[in-house]
């Protein structure tokens, strides 16, 4: 018979790695797992050098031999997969399995040095929208015609519970940093770990992507202490009469009393033992920035607090902050040639090559926020491969970008917002890990309600396709360290991807057409099985404020409607609550390693195992009922440990009941009814004393 490749295994973590991350010049342990007296060799091949060495077997189990072997680490990555051997039989096997695809890619791999903050690791985040929250204190509300923004007079929005419209970034809720605050206990109470805001500097925007000020803190966020300005006169089509506009230069009393509220915030939150990461908007800026000074809000040139602006004067010193298409001191002032993200008008791109002085001020902003007397504890880095105009600026950026939120606080998270291949960021020099589109996001959203992540597109084949999912996920995975994809920022829904709960009616839609209807064919049982994927993979599942209550929404901006204060779904909360019980305190839920086991037509079966705990967690999307024969010997789990169910859910609701089974030879039968979604938990330390 030839080698059996369902008892084959290995993973960069845990039992597999000792230690899993490591320093230049240490000793590494790597094992590998076959079936008991099943071959003949196991080999570990270092890639680079194309050479390889034995691994001696050094224990055994009911199912397994475990082989082992120790590694000098240099200076530099440390590459290898390992070919298993019986008789004329040769298998190799690397992060994709058993396969003969044996690209670098997807190589097991150790970067020598690269440590990630172990407080993100397989801990909940939420995201928070700040004005789609909770509004606490009103008078830091943006004011109905306050200024301009894209041509049309601010408008602030009455009714918490109005709908959001087309064109909305002008559109101000009043959400604010005391709101969230007063949610603290609500949120402690959910079991949340860590926040995650979108942006909070200065901006004239409801999503503060263009950032006016990277030094301080939004007042209309924060507070209003002085407040004697005017709005917008009737007629007026610029800012010159808007002098309310409570984020202006000169209303550094504002600023000031901003900056005190969000230091006060997130020592309220270490308090409770919740961290707090910010969001660096550095690809580009807003046009109302002091560089540019679009909208000539602040006081500038000659007798002013401020250096004209690039967009005033060709003599600006901000002049080379910005790429202009025109190069004739002519043309200034309002020139509007500069070169703009996404064509954005708003969004003018900072242009580092050229501009030294920037990149120093940029660093030092990255620095000041994680230090005292904030001590926020990571940046999450908005379009961050997007930086600068060639890959090569991009590294050399975010090398010293790490240098110095690192030196700054060494216990800081770095995350990067990214599509696609991210291995050349992930080496231990840039950033620590990503918002997980690939890996996580959009193979989930495929698997379960067959759609894009937009909502935009539909395919319908790829709705249960359990195979594609195990396979989309390898593939993924496999070109991110194993560090890296347990502090990954793993989400069914975010600011800028139609909710997940809209997701499960399975219909192409935008807010932009004119539809009204992401609340209509919703499917919750769909929705739970998601909750349940996303709070038993590995990485940092991270919650959108208001998903863990049934919040709807198109693709944004319909997908920042504001949190339902008194209208929640109560049941889907306490769901939310159970699974992230289980997974703060299941340490094979929060950081084991993952298996997959299991997968077919409307089905994945994987277990995740740790040292105490084994956890096998079970997803089918089909409307019939069946049974499952689940192997779960593969996963260590024999006939005499008991398993536990520890959270059930259906199209019928949920269950947070126990049960108790024993496997029958090696494997469990599982009854499934439609879109069923299972936890099963084996205590190893209790298992190990029932066998003394």
């Amino acid at each position: 018979m030839g080698i059996n490749r369902d008892a084959l295994y290995s993973i960069g973590k845990g039992f597999y790695r000792e230690p899993e991350e490591s320093p230049s010049f240490s000793t590494v342990t790597i094992r590998f797992r076959t079936l008991k007296e099943d071959v003949d060799s196991v080999s570990l091949v270092f890639m680079e050098e194309d050479s390889k060495l034995f691994m001696k077997i050094v224990s055994s189990d009911r199912y397994f031999d475990y082989y082992e072997i120790e590694i000098e680490l240099q200076d530099k990555p440390f590459y290898y997969y390992f070919q298993i051997q019986k008789g004329t039989e040769y298998l190799s096997y690397n992060r994709l399995g058993v396969t003969d695809d044996l690209q670098l890619q997807y190589a097991f791999s150790i970067f020598p040095d690269f440590f990630v903050p172990d407080w993100v690791k397989g801990a909940v985040m939420y995201q928070i929208f700040v004005d789609r929250f909770y509004n606490a204190d009103g008078k830091n509300n943006v004011e109905d015609r306050e200024y301009i923004y894209l041509a049309r007079p601010v408008e602030a929005v009455a009714d918490w519970n109005a709908k959001v419209e087309p064109f909305d970034v002008h559109r101000f809720y009043g959400g604010d940093l005391e709101g969230v605050w007063k949610k603290l206990d609500y949120l402690q109470y959910l079991g949340v770990e860590i926040l995650y805001f979108n942006p909070l500097f200065v901006s004239p925007s409801n999503h503060k992507y263009d950032t006016q000020d990277y030094t301080h803190i939004d007042p209309h966020l924060g507070r209003i202490v002085k407040d004697g300005g005017e709005v917008l006169k009737e007629g007026d089509r610029e800012n010159k009469h808007a002098t309310r506009y409570s984020i202006r230069s000169t209303d550094i009393e504002n600023l000031e009393a901003s900056d005190a509220l969000f230091r006060d915030f997130v020592e309220a939150c270490h308090k409770r033992g919740m961290k707090v990461i910010i969001d660096g908007v550095f690809n580009h800026c807003g046009s109302f920035h002091r560089y540019m000074n679009a909208s000539f809000f602040y006081k500038t040139g000659e007798g002013n607090p401020y250096p004209l602006g690039a967009y005033e004067s060709y003599d600006s010193p901000y002049r080379e902050y910005f790429h202009f298409l025109k190069k004739d001191p002519a043309d200034w002032p309002n020139n509007d040639a500069y070169e703009k993200w996404w064509g954005n008008d708003t969004l003018p791109k900072l242009n580092y090559e050229n501009a030294l002085s920037l990149e120093e001020e940029i660093l030092s902003v990255a620095r000041k926020w994680v230090s005292a007397p904030y001590f926020c504890d990571g940046w999450r880095l908005d379009v961050a491969a997007d930086l600068g105009h060639s890959e090569e600026y991009n590294h050399y950026f975010w090398k010293k970008f790490r240098k110095a939120v690192k030196e700054a606080n060494p216990n800081a998270v770095i995350l990067a917002e990214h599509y696609g291949d991210p291995s050349a960021w992930l080496r231990g020099e840039e950033w620590d890990s990503i918002m997980n589109y690939d890996a996580f996001m959009e193979p989930v959203s495929w698997f379960l309600t067959g759609m894009e992540k937009h909502s935009d597109r539909e395919m319908p084949e790829l709705f249960g396709d359990g195979t594609l999912f195990f396979n989309t996920m390898r593939y993924n995975m496999a070109k991110m360290p194993e560090n890296a994809i347990e502090a990954s920022m793993n989400q069914l829904s975010n600011h800028d991807h139609s909710r997940f709960m809209t997701r499960t009616n399975r219909r192409v839609g935008r807010i932009k057409a004119g539809l009204d209807d992401a609340a209509t064919g919703i499917d919750p049982a769909l929705f739970r099985l998601g909750a349940m994927l996303l709070m038993t993979w590995p990485g940092a599942p991270t919650l959108f404020y208001g998903d863990e209550v049934g919040v709807c929404g198109w693709t944004e901006p319909d997908c920042r409607r504001p949190y339902p204060w008194g209208e929640e779904d109560m049941e889907l909360l306490d769901y939310h609550r159970y699974l992230l019980f289980h997974r703060k305190n299941m340490p094979a839920l929060r950081n084991g390693a993952l298996m997959l086991l299991q997968a077919g037509k409307n089905y994945v079966v994987f277990a995740r195992g740790s040292e105490t705990q084994v956890a096998i967690i079970v997803i089918y999307t089909g409307d019939g009922d069946c049974t499952l024969s689940i192997p779960v010997w593969r996963a260590s789990v024999t006939d005499k440990m008991l398993m536990k169910r520890v959270l059930k859910t259906d199209y019928r609701g949920y269950n947070a009941g126990q049960t108790r089974r024993f496997p029958k030879n090696g494997h469990i039968d599982c009854r499934m009814w439609a879109k069923t979604g299972k936890i099963y938990i084996v205590d190893l330390v209790e298992v190990n004393r029932y066998m003394k």
